[in-house]
């Protein structure tokens, strides 16, 4: 069976803050310019989004759809906003089902929770593992995924409304639940530091808010490309079906690091400790990121990963290599004829960034793009680590020591 990249977890125009441009054909336009081998379609539980994916999508067999070529596993996001002893708790979670006619029913029950009409990613006044059931009665194939579970808002373990224990979220619907999503912040390398995540699958997504920025996180499978054959993979997190991930550099990330962005506050998690988790300039508390709460809850050391693990790649967007090699910036006209040239010539973005060889890559675009590529692919990048929200910066020119070691850049096909 052919490897492939899943991106499960996206959004619709219909969703708040997103390209008002996203549409199941521009969607599809772009999973395979990026070489994503199945794409959530985000958002079914909208009824406008819902629509236009029924009469847009048409089935491809094994429980997914496709459009122009690209191949649709239907998903959605939501909010769960809910009070356990005295305290308020908002938890993100993706939803992965196995057909239109489940969803329908799902939307029906979930409907009672909360206005669907409002927002892609709609808030539901609802208990997690209440979630949970309600996915399981509608349908036992369906699944909830916890999404991005470390980010300090709206997440499993986040600082502001999260826990401290999966248990503690979902009760007795723990059981139930196959992956956890790492998020942007962290890799699984990160994750790995808790042991209590083992018996789960890790997987990426790039929770997309336009569809240039799908893929930028993703899952690689070697298993049939169909729900089932998926959910299966994810069930025995056998190294052979779950190959692994794709991966931002976790600093990247926009809550990696602790900090305050009004006052331009960016701490490592000792930093915090030290000025008792108060901001110097306004006396706030600042927000606490992903490493610290990794930190906070490790009950590994660093480095130290028990058994067989899938392996994770990390890379930077093609575009974003682009706009630094060529010194412009990434919505312009330059990096968008560049991305199209050395699309063009590789395939794909992902064979471009994994799979082509140097004289490949200097033959489809320019020779210093080409560099940027192999300079990524060795690890030799300085991130400026994102906090409070401001995603973090990648400079790959420069004589800055790399922030990952070479040994740790994966083979992707």
């Amino acid at each position: 069976m052919p490897e492939f990249l899943a991106d499960l977890h996206l959004h619709s125009r219909y969703s708040r803050a997103c390209s008002k441009d996203l549409t199941v054909a521009e969607l599809a336009t772009w999973a395979l310019l990026k070489g994503i081998g199945v794409l959530g379609t985000g958002d079914f539980t909208h009824p406008r989004w819902l629509q236009e994916l029924q009469e847009t999508l048409r089935p491809a067999g094994g429980g997914l759809y496709e459009h122009a070529g690209a191949c649709f596993m239907l998903s959605a996001e939501v909010n769960t906003l809910f009070y356990l002893r005295g305290r308020a708790h908002q938890i993100h979670h993706v939803l992965l089902m196995p057909g239109l006619e489940a969803v329908e029913r799902l939307n029906g029950e979930l409907a009672a929770f909360g206005d669907l009409s409002v927002d892609g990613r709609p808030t539901l006044r609802l208990e997690a593992e209440r979630l949970v059931q309600v996915v399981k009665g509608v349908d036992a194939r369906g699944q909830v995924v916890p999404a991005h579970i470390w980010t300090p808002h709206f997440s499993l373990f986040g600082s502001n409304s999260g826990f401290d224990a999966i248990e503690a979220c979902f009760g007795q619907q723990t059981g139930q639940l196959l992956a956890l999503e790492t998020g942007l912040s962290s890799d699984p390398a990160m994750n790995w530091r808790l042991s209590a995540l083992d018996r789960f699958a890790l997987v990426s997504n790039s929770d997309a808010h336009s569809a240039r920025k799908i893929g930028r996180e993703a899952t690689r499978f070697n298993c049939a490309r169909t729900y089932d054959g998926i959910m299966d993979a994810l069930r025995t997190r056998d190294p052979a079906t779950l190959l692994g991930t794709i991966e931002f550099f976790p600093e990247e990330g926009k809550y990696h690091y602790d900090g305050h962005r009004a006052c331009k506050v960016r701490w490592a998690p000792a930093e915090t400790k030290r000025a008792n988790y108060r901001c110097p300039q306004c006396g706030r508390r600042v927000t606490v990121g992903v490493m610290h709460r990794v930190e906070d809850l490790a009950d590994r050391a660093e480095g130290l990963a028990a058994g067989r693990r899938p392996s994770f790649t990390r890379l930077v967007p093609l575009e974003e290599i682009i706009a630094e090699a060529l010194g412009v910036g990434v919505g312009t006209q330059t990096v968008e004829r560049e991305y199209q040239r050395v699309v063009h010539g590789c395939g794909t973005e992902f064979r471009a960034l994994v799979e082509a060889d140097g004289d490949a890559l200097r033959k489809a675009g320019d020779a210093r793009v080409a560099e940027g590529i192999l300079r990524v692919r060795q690890g030799r990048v300085h991130v400026e680590p994102g906090y409070d929200g401001e995603f973090g910066t990648v400079r790959l020119f420069g004589d800055e020591e790399p922030v990952a070691a070479p040994s740790e850049q994966l083979t992707l096909f």
